[in-house]
């Protein structure tokens, strides 16, 4: 392991458990000091104690609490170099079963949450000093999904519709940013073995008459690289993403998926 990110300062929404805990450690592990938050308190606490970080709970869908969450940030540092705008939600449901209130909470923090989070770091990021070293001020990266390309998966509706517009708020963002040297890019993860895919096999289960496990080995069986996702697979990439390694990087979104898209 590098420490390529250290004297970076980081925020990573969605942190107390799978890409989000495993970005934390891989970031901390290279470096960087970090603010870690979520929603579950209870289970952000013990990552933050682990890695000596910061942490804060926060409803990503309440603009008070996002903007406690970044002031957490900058009364600690000063500044915040890296935010990895992660948080996000999923659940199963037949296309035509889907109701307005589906729609409406699953988009609150997939795509609403992320634009307004990404939306108060880059106003704090575009006023501050160069991050040190490097010509840009700060670097935003959020999480997107293959879901947003492929939309092929029949019971997710609303989640596809919401990573697809992930990726395109990433791209609009590196467009109107880079004046101000902020750069945007986001990850696109495949089926990854975490607390949300349980979720989501219970939902298909329930769907289909199936057995519990059985959407995820249909899912996993066609990954060309033969094996599930690892959370560490995201993270790695995310890490990359905050080092100066990509600083000339700015609009992309990366699949890190086995080769699903292309399998």
């Amino acid at each position: 392991m590098t420490d390529r990110l250290s004297g970076s300062h980081v925020l990573i929404t969605g942190a107390a458990g799978g890409i989000g805990a495993a970005t934390a450690r891989r970031l901390a592990a290279e470096g960087a000091s970090l603010v870690l938050a979520d929603m579950n308190a209870e289970a952000l606490q013990p990552v933050a104690d682990e890695l000596g970080a910061a942490w804060v709970r926060c409803d990503v869908t309440r603009a008070a609490d996002i903007q406690s969450m970044v002031d957490t940030a900058y009364q600690r540092w000063g500044r915040l170099d890296v935010v990895f705008n992660n948080a996000g939600v999923a659940w199963a449901r037949p296309m035509l079963d889907i109701t307005e209130d589906d729609w409406d909470r699953l988009m609150a923090v997939n795509l609403r949450a992320v634009f307004f989070v990404l939306q108060a770091c880059a106003r704090r990021m575009r006023t501050q000093a160069p991050i040190a070293g490097s010509e840009l001020r700060g670097k935003l990266i959020q999480t997107a999904s293959i879901a947003a390309f492929r939309g092929g998966q029949n019971y997710m509706a609303h989640y596809n519709a919401s990573k697809a517009g992930v990726v395109s708020l990433t791209r609009t963002a590196a467009n109107v940013l880079a004046a101000d040297r902020i750069t945007s890019n986001c990850v696109c993860p495949g089926a990854v073995d975490t607390p949300m895919w349980e979720r989501i096999d219970a939902d298909w289960a329930e769907i289909e008459g199936l057995q519990l496990g059985e959407a995820w080995k249909r899912r996993t069986a066609v990954i060309p690289l033969g094996r599930p996702e690892r959370p560490d697979d995201v993270a790695g990439v995310v890490a990359f993403l905050a080092s100066r390694d990509s600083d000339y990087m700015t609009g992309q979104a990366i699949v890190v998926d086995g080769g699903l898209v292309v399998g």
